[in-house]
């Protein structure tokens, strides 16, 4: 079942492809801002974006057709996160890389249908951001759970999984600080691709391996993936957080050469204005504290 299943897979992935190239012979170049905004990395070009944004656009009118909202979507992709983890668990990679591809690209549906349709919000991508990253830690921790007797995978996977909630921290506290930081690389579009491509390769090396070997063949794609993700995630957030603290150090020094003086929270950037100074005490005599006095007095008889 897990080798049909990772054939199917590939399968459609290249028929999806091959088709993207015919469109582009045919009709030229696709132009999407959502993708233009987020830019592309040479982990993960800008083709096989456009081409993944293309492949959706039918299935997104069709959601809005049948009035599917992108929050069902997006709960619908965390109900398939929580099938994909117990199948990693449990060994079947090519289930869990099928289930894993369907609850990726409903990942990328979902916001499709949000601003086809016009209702995206705040709100939707609060809860959008916080299934991505609950989709995540379900997903390498199934396969935490497959590999707790290897000590080295268990190490590998791990280290992606913390790399992974860096990645997005580093992110989050950029924005909240209004910080203008370099991108990086291995974000969540990044991640996602190569972990199923991994786990999607092993029953297919396991097939190919001699029968004595097919368990060590079968580990290589996610030894190899999982490798990658752990290794760039970890240095692309550790670069955004040191950009940051260099953006928000050199804001300090110009606050405190200037007339205001910022101060970093843990959730934003508060700028205070200069104090006035306090006013001096009148002068005593008859124009002065005395002559209060008196005419209080007076008042008060």
């Amino acid at each position: 079942m897990d080798l049909g299943c990772s054939l199917a897979l590939v399968s459609l992935f290249v028929a999806i492809g091959a088709a993207f190239g015919v469109r582009l012979f045919m009709r030229g170049d696709v132009h999407y801002a959502r993708i233009e905004a987020a830019g592309s990395s040479p982990l993960l070009g800008r083709r096989a974006m456009e081409g993944a944004y293309w492949a959706l656009q039918p299935l997104a009118r069709l959601c809005i057709k049948l009035g599917i909202g992108p929050n069902a979507i997006t709960l619908g992709s965390m109900g398939l996160a929580l099938l994909a983890a117990a199948a990693l668990a449990l060994g079947h990679f090519g289930v869990a890389a099928v289930i894993t591809a369907v609850a990726s690209l409903g990942d990328t549906l979902e916001g499709l249908v949000a601003r086809m349709s016009g209702v995206a919000s705040d709100a939707g991508e609060v809860l959008d951001a916080a299934v991505d990253r609950y989709f995540e830690g379900v997903f390498l921790g199934g396969l935490a759970v497959f590999y707790r007797n290897d000590a080295v995978m268990l190490v590998i996977v791990l280290a992606a999984l913390l790399g992974s909630f860096m990645v997005s921290y580093a992110t989050a506290k950029a924005e909240a600080c209004r910080a203008e930081v370099p991108r990086g690389w291995m974000r969540r579009q990044e991640r996602a691709v190569y972990l199923n491509v991994g786990i999607t390769l092993v029953p297919i090396m396991a097939a190919l391996a001699p029968a004595a070997q097919s368990a060590t063949w079968g580990k290589v794609p996610v030894l190899v993936t999982v490798s990658i993700v752990a290794l760039f995630s970890n240095w692309s957030a550790i670069s955004r957080l040191r950009a940051l603290a260099r953006v928000l150090r050199a804001r300090d020094a110009i606050s405190r050469d200037g007339d205001g003086v910022f101060e970093v929270s843990e959730e934003r950037v508060i700028e205070e204005q200069p104090r006035l100074p306090h006013p001096s005490p009148p002068p005593t005599g008859d124009g002065g504290t005395s002559g209060i006095r008196s005419s209080v007095t007076t008042a008060a008889s």
